[in-house]
């Protein structure tokens, strides 16, 4: 899988699988992008170092009218 500078994560997986994360996550109420970046943080959590990817995205967005 090739790593752009876009800031943007292209994955392919099963329609299925697919569909069934979507639903499981509108019944806890949260979108992909806030789920993935919260396991993002937990995965990263332990490394020395690391920002938090929420909060790198979150100083990427200020004075824009995005939000995560």
């Amino acid at each position: 899988m090739s790593i752009g500078s876009s800031g943007r994560i292209v994955i392919e997986i099963e329609p299925d699988l697919k569909q069934k994360l979507h639903s499981a996550l509108r019944e806890d109420g949260v979108n992909l992008k806030s789920w993935f970046l919260e396991n993002v943080d937990h995965f990263l959590s332990g490394r020395a170092g690391q920002d938090s990817a929420e909060t790198r995205m979150r100083e990427n967005l200020k004075g824009t009218n995005r939000e995560i």
